[in-house]
């Protein structure tokens, strides 16, 4: 079915953000990225090695749980759980998180129709914010 059928039944669009919008995988693989970076610093851990464990982890298994594996398989003490809690809610991305191309331009129908956007976060709401702040968004952030 095409946008236009669904955007003239509707008269507001309610979206997810993770995994909807864009692909998580990219926001945790970039906090992921600077959490290897910091504890080569502050541990001297290959960095290179924790983030493919990591990545690998995340590939297999999912988010849950990847700090205490990877504490575990390196021996990161625990102090560094705050750490890496914190750089997933206050990260600065290297990169911007891209949208879907479909959802871009889809979202580009809706706002060209003057169709309400609602986005429906859920998960810790510092982050999600954050994750918002560093999307780029093509000049839709002004209709969300």
């Amino acid at each position: 079915m095409k946008f236009e059928n669904y955007i003239k039944a509707h008269d507001a669009f309610v979206f997810e953000l993770d995994n909807v919008l864009y692909p998580e995988k990219d926001f945790l693989l970039q906090v992921y990225y600077l959490f290897a970076q910091f504890i080569e610093y502050s541990e001297q851990q290959p960095a290179a090695d924790v983030v493919r464990f990591m990545q690998e982890t995340y590939s297999k298994e999912g988010h849950e749980g990847i700090f205490d594996q990877t504490a575990a398989r390196f021996s990161i003490p625990e102090t560094y759980r705050l750490n890496f809690d914190l750089l997933q809610r206050n990260v600065r991305l290297p990169l911007k998180l891209l949208l879907f191309d479909e959802c871009l331009a889809f979202l580009q129908a809706i706002v060209l129709e003057r169709k309400p956007i609602f986005l429906l976060l859920s998960g810790n709401p510092e982050a999600q914010l954050n994750k918002i702040r560093q999307m780029e968004w093509n000049g839709l952030e002004q209709y969300l």
